[in-house]
């Protein structure tokens, strides 16, 4: 049972943290008068009394009161306070730390992202912008990071380092050398961004070096699914720290072994824990944290954020202790947040208070010693933050879609190659079948250039979706973020298509499910083709309906088919991707036909 006197809420807003480099911490100079409150002289803001306190260092549980004072755990024990939260019988923990994600994929604007996970016990992000980056360039990720100031949050920008992912892919804008020093010499830099052209890695391309070394002593994060051996040998060598795209205990086995930090991912389409846990429950906690990569909306308000991680990591066996220092002390050692990950003297004063350890929903969430969050609701009023009009209209066509540009010229009982989807995974399997029209097991696929009016479009089959009929459609198609459409293989699938592909540029992008030439449920997304000014709980809806009418309209088999979509077009998971610019066999990093020659 919480008791409250005079707790500090939202009038004390200004106390709050606007940039990573200002904020207490033990490496850095504490402000004037801390160490004297920490001695017990004067009055603290607020003492937190009664409460069990996780210990991250030790991974012990402590019956200890907080004492805190601007903003910091000025001490542990207690001391005069012109407040007092009696929290007897609660559970308190440092603050969630999400190691690695793309806030864009959660289709929210800065402010409504926060408004959905700090009520989750999230107060902090390293945050990818590569998404952004693709379609609107330094100028999006300028935006980003302007938003994303003066809010009760601690947000960490790393430059992104493969605008385009490859070569097979075109984009919207340039991320190079320029524009990656933009945001390194920001206030909330943190490194370099996942590093996903491991190909040109291994092989020393002077261009990616060049990008690495520019991290200097920040970390520079890694993108390489199934690396292994002398080729990871070879990434790590070229500075490469941290791996999220892990899937397999052989393959966490080894990278742990070689030093490399593992972020075990639980995400909308791609969910590893489960996969991994073996190897947290058997070799510990050491450099590896919880992300979560990409998560939808809806997942976000239903499951949570970095608790849910935490969460299914327990499900699956690691102890919460463990789950609780990958999710905050790791976390922060990793990216620098040195005044964030425990609740120790001198650190900042984000915590989570518990009622219970099992459901992981925090009673209260309090950042820099306010209370931002109350009984799974945000409790301070945030700030606006407009939209640059550049970042609206972005989906720029050369022309109507027409049904036309769907059709393959393939003969019937010919040999095609087919993009195998797996529910869960953003891997896809480079699959072989006898070409038939109207299999509902064998969809179309397209890729359409959206951001130059080019014209460029590729069309191929997919397996997985299991369409009879219909389409959806999106601008959320990592990492170029063309406009990607799946389809039925009969005629009246192709005209759905085209209506689809011809609505997303009306609205200027989004996401959409489309059957006998009428639009059924919509997920506008006006900034940038990728995110949505309104709330996460009307984005989740929009999400959930859109869903909702691709299964039971459509027959959709997938579970989550946008998030799925979305990974189709990213040419650097293998095993089959699909790019405006063809068909892409990841595997050997060539173009390849639609068509199996014999």
């Amino acid at each position: 049972m919480l008791i409250f006197a005079n707790v500090p809420g939202a009038s004390s807003a200004s106390r709050h943290r606007p940039r990573v480099e200002d904020m207490p911490a033990t490496r850095r100079r504490h402000q004037s008068g801390l160490i004297e409150k920490s001695r017990g002289s004067g009055e603290i803001d607020l003492l937190i009394k009664g409460g069990t306190v996780f210990v991250p260092t030790t991974k012990e549980w402590l019956q200890i009161d907080l004492a805190i004072d601007s903003g910091v755990i000025v001490g542990w024990g207690e001391r005069k306070a012109r407040r007092v939260l009696d929290v007897e019988g609660a559970w308190i923990t440092a603050g969630f730390i999400d190691a690695h994600m793309h806030i864009e994929s959660t289709k929210l604007w800065i402010p409504e992202f926060v408004r959905a996970v700090l009520p989750h016990g999230t107060v902090a992000v390293a945050n990818d912008p590569h998404e952004m980056a693709n379609v609107a360039g330094i100028e999006g990720v300028a935006a980003m990071i302007k938003a994303s100031r003066e809010l009760p949050f601690t947000f960490g920008f790393s430059a992104s380092s493969c605008v385009p992912a490859s070569s097979f892919e075109s984009p919207g804008a340039l991320f190079d050398l320029e524009e990656m020093r933009e945001v390194l010499e920001s206030p909330e830099a943190i490194g370099v961004a996942e590093v996903m052209n491991y190909p040109g890695v291994i092989a020393g391309d002077p261009s990616i070096l060049a990008k690495i070394a520019l991290a200097g002593n920040l970390r520079v994060e890694g993108h390489a699914p199934g690396l292994t051996g002398f080729d990871l040998d070879a990434y790590l060598c070229a500075g490469i720290e941290s791996d999220h795209e892990i899937t397999t205990v052989e393959e966490i086995t080894e990278k742990r072994r070689k030093g490399m930090w593992v972020f075990l991912r639980q995400g909308s389409a791609s969910q590893n824990i489960a996969a991994l846990a073996k190897s947290i429950r058997e070799r510990g906690t050491v450099r590896a944290a919880l992300c979560s990569d990409d998560r939808e909306p809806d997942l976000l308000l239903i499951r949570g954020h970095v608790n849910d991680c935490i969460r299914v990591a327990v499900e699956n066996g690691v102890s919460l202790e463990d789950a609780l220092v990958m999710a905050t002390m790791n976390a922060a050692d990793y990216h620098g947040f040195t005044h964030l990950g425990t609740l120790s003297p001198g650190y900042q004063a984000d915590l989570c208070i518990f009622d219970d350890l099992e459901s992981l929903k925090p009673k209260l969430v309090i950042q820099c010693g306010n209370v931002v969050a109350a009984d799974g609701k945000l409790a301070v009023t945030l700030p606006e933050r407009p939209v640059p009009s550049g970042l609206k209209r972005s989906v720029r066509l050369s022309a109507d879609i027409d049904p036309s540009a769907f059709e393959v010229e393939v003969g019937a009982d010919e040999t095609v190659r087919v993009i195998g989807v797996t529910a869960g995974s953003i891997w896809t399997s480079a699959k072989q079948a006898r070409y038939r029209e109207f299999d509902p097991g064998l969809n179309l696929i397209a890729v359409i250039e959206r951001h130059h009016r080019t014209g460029r479009r590729s069309v191929a089959f997919v397996e997985g979706f299991g369409l009879s009929a219909g389409a959806i459609a999106s601008t959320v198609a990592h990492d170029a973020h063309n406009l990607m459409v799946v389809g039925a293989n009969t005629p009246e699938g192709r005209q759905d298509m085209a209506v689809a592909a011809n609505h997303l540029e009306r609205i200027g992008g989004g996401q959409v499910v489309c059957l006998n030439g009428k639009i059924l449920a919509e997920v506008p997304l006006p900034i940038a083709g990728l995110m949505s000014e309104l709330s996460a709980e009307v984005v989740a809806a929009q999400v959930r309906a859109a869903q909702d009418a691709a299964a039971s309209a459509l027959s959709c088999t997938l579970e989550a088919p946008f998030m799925t979509l979305s990974f189709l077009g990213l040419s650097v998971i293998p095993e089959l991707k699909l790019t405006d610019r063809g068909l892409i066999d990841v595997t050997t990093f060539q173009v390849t036909g639609v068509r199996v020659e014999a």
